[in-house]
């Protein structure tokens, strides 16, 4: 009754990143000192309506007084649970306000760069339906196309190409007049952009716009759907070209494919990450940077190789399946499920855990304490 607080609720179909929710909550902990005393998590609004829109909803209930007498509650669609304390991640863990981040805390971790950037308009792509086509018109031109992936080709495995010019020479470019039309139009395209840094790549209009290109780099998809319990992630060589709508780690070990795609690393990024809708956002900065990587030993790293060499293993028996289809919490492969568990148990033990008796919850609530102890030293 004192103090006047202005609290804004918005509800967006859009993109909700995990940077969004420091700053938020960094001015109500700090000027109010509020404290969260019951929250439902994030549900799918429905109404009446027949144009619906597509909103998502959490609601938070919360105080300027510390409720200590009794516990709090975190709601979900069937459930129910009494819990010590709300973060504002919603969750029974300690209050952390988790930033973004330009470098990986925990000094283990390899670096991770976004995919190559096209800012082309569409005209240095070629679509499955026109390859055969535009093949026929210049021959020449098919030793400079590529496999080209999003988030969307990676997962299902959709046929999708682009013009690598990356060795074209001028001369070369002048024998193929159908991909000298389409660098023309990309330099348009650049030209009339109000993006200084698009513009200024209109020098470059064969190239695109930012290229990050490896012999070897492993995968990570920037948005996959919230029904999967494992992000599927993969090798990639240079043949196949990935656009900013996936993450690279370039000549990636195994045993950080073990790590990422464990069920510790994806119990993170559920209570971290950003949502597309209902769908995960994965990022660099609040996911991956903010991580807490285990200290391993050499016998762990060898393990852990063994464990994740595994899980490729398994997925190479089911060639005509996309990853979207193997991941598929319905219909996953058992042999794949348990290639899976037995890597989520090497992690664990990694971290000196016991997989035997520990849930999710807890083990975001170790993971938090880990990462309240890097930021401190």
């Amino acid at each position: 009754q004192d103090t006047n607080i202005e609290v804004a609720f918005v509800a967006t179909n859009s993109i909700t990143q995990g940077d969004q929710v420091e700053p938020i909550w960094r001015n109500l902990v700090e000027r109010f000192h509020i404290v969260i005393n019951f929250a439902y998590t994030t549900f799918i609004w429905n109404n009446e309506s027949k144009d619906k829109a597509h909103v998502n909803v959490v609601i938070i209930g919360f105080s300027t007084e510390s409720n200590e007498r009794n516990n709090k509650v975190i709601y979900s669609t069937n459930s129910s649970k009494r819990v010590n304390n709300i973060n504002h991640y919603l969750l029974n863990a300690p209050n952390i306000l988790i930033s973004s981040r330009r470098k990986p805390i925990s000094k283990e971790a390899p670096e991770i760069v976004g995919g190559n950037r096209p800012a082309d308009g569409g005209n240095l792509i070629i679509e499955a339906s026109d390859l055969e086509d535009f093949i026929k018109k210049d021959p020449k031109s098919k030793k400079f196309i590529k496999r080209l992936v999003g988030s969307v080709e990676f997962l299902h495995n959709k046929p999708r190409f682009c013009l690598w010019l990356v060795d074209a020479t001028p001369s070369e470019i002048n024998q193929m007049p159908e991909v000298k039309k389409r660098i023309q139009l990309c330099k348009e395209f650049r030209l009339n952009s109000t993006k200084i840094g698009t513009q200024k790549s209109a020098q470059t209009p064969h190239l695109f716009q930012e290229i990050r290109n490896y012999k070897n780099a492993l995968l990570i998809p920037n948005v996959t759907s919230e029904k999967r319990r494992y992000i599927p992630i993969d090798y990639i060589d240079s043949e196949t070209i990935s656009t900013n709508r996936n993450f690279l780690i370039s000549d990636c070990p195994l045993y950080v494919f073990g790590i990422l795609t464990s069920n510790v690393h994806n119990a993170w990024m559920r209570a971290v990450a950003g949502r597309l809708e209902m769908r995960y956002s994965y990022s660099k900065g609040i996911v991956y940077n903010n991580f807490p990587w285990p200290n391993l030993n050499d016998k762990q790293k060898q393990l852990l190789e063994k464990t994740a060499q595994n899980i490729l293993d398994v997925r190479s028996k089911y060639p005509e399946n996309s990853l979207s289809d193997l991941y598929d919490e319905l219909l996953m492969p058992l042999d794949l499920r348990k290639a899976h568990q037995i890597n989520d148990r090497a992690v664990m033990e990694a971290y000196g855990w016991d997989w035997r008796n520990m849930s999710e919850e807890d083990c975001v609530e170790e993971l938090m304490k880990l990462y309240q102890k890097l930021t401190s030293e």
